[in-house]
């Protein structure tokens, strides 16, 4: 069941990010793709609209329980896909024309 979730997803740089842009900046459409390259292989790939709650769904729950501020991150599931990283893999997030994240696991190849 990929339990416990603190301690698999909560560690030492796991939450890497691209440059933070300002929301008036950014464009989240249905039809946006999210992918996730390793190595230069797509692990994962889907688009915005087939998240089970759209962006301003999520905001208005999560308002609902928790104080969110500026510069507050909310992490949501991700597609299909998800697997191992292992030291030296390049990985790359691009999310429709925002700014790509890309990162090197441990020590570069």
């Amino acid at each position: 069941m990929g339990q416990p979730w603190d301690a698999a997803k909560g560690f030492d740089h796991s939450c890497p990010l691209s440059p933070i842009i300002p929301k008036e900046d950014i464009d989240v459409d249905a039809d946006k793709s999210i992918q996730l390259t390793v190595n230069g292989t797509i692990r994962q790939q889907s688009i915005i609209g087939k998240m089970i709650y759209n962006v301003p769904e999520t905001i208005s729950h999560l308002s609902k329980l928790f104080r969110l501020q500026q510069g507050d991150l909310i992490l949501t599931g991700t597609p299909a896909g998800v697997g191992k990283l292992e030291s030296g893999d390049d990985v790359s997030i691009t999310c429709g024309d925002l700014i790509p994240c890309n990162f090197t696991i441990g020590e570069a190849k």
